[in-house]
C-alpha cells in the first residue's frame, strides 16, 4: 500500500498519476482508469480543500471471486462535514470543484464509504473493481 501526503495541488496531480499507474497494472480498462483518477482527483482535491490536507492510500484489493481491483482511500483531520446527505446530493456544491462533488465520485467507482465527525475529520474510501 502507498500512502502518499495531500497537502496541495501539487499533491493532488501526484495522487492522480499513482492512482493512474495503479488501476492499469491491476487491470482496469482505460475507461475505469479514468473513472478512478477522476474519482481521485475529485476526493483528493476535497482533501486539501476542505480538510486543511491528510493522505492518500492506494493500494490493490482481490475480491471474493478474484478480481482485481484498487482500493482509495482519503483521510483529513479538518473540520469534517456537517452534513453528509447534502454533501452527497447531485448537483450540490461548497465551492469552484470540478463540478462533480461527493456524488459524482460515488458514481464513478464501484464501492464507496464516506465518514465524518464534526471536529474531528473525514474519510472516504471507495473501491474500482477490473472487468
Amino acid at each position: 500500500m502507498a500512502e502518499l501526503p495531500l497537502q496541495s495541488g501539487d499533491d493532488v496531480v501526484r495522487v492522480r498519476q499513482h492512482v493512474r499507474t495503479a488501476a492499469a497494472k491491476h487491470g482496469l480498462s482505460l475507461v475505469d482508469q479514468t473513472k478512478l483518477v477522476t474519482a481521485a482527483s475529485e476526493l483528493a482535491r476535497n482533501t486539501v480543500v476542505y480538510g486543511g490536507g491528510g493522505v492518500a492510500r492506494v493500494e490493490a484489493v482481490t475480491s471474493p471471486t478474484g478480481r482485481s481491483g484498487v482500493r482509495l482511500q482519503f483521510v483529513d483531520e479538518g473540520p469534517g462535514i456537517p452534513d453528509l446527505d447534502l454533501a452527497l446530493t447531485d448537483g450540490w456544491t461548497s465551492g469552484s470543484g470540478l463540478g462533480l462533488g461527493l456524488s459524482g465520485a460515488r458514481r464513478l467507482v464501484d464501492e464507496f464509504e464516506l465518514t465524518s465527525k464534526a471536529g474531528e475529520g473525514t474519510s472516504v474510501t471507495v473501491v474500482k473493481w477490473s472487468r
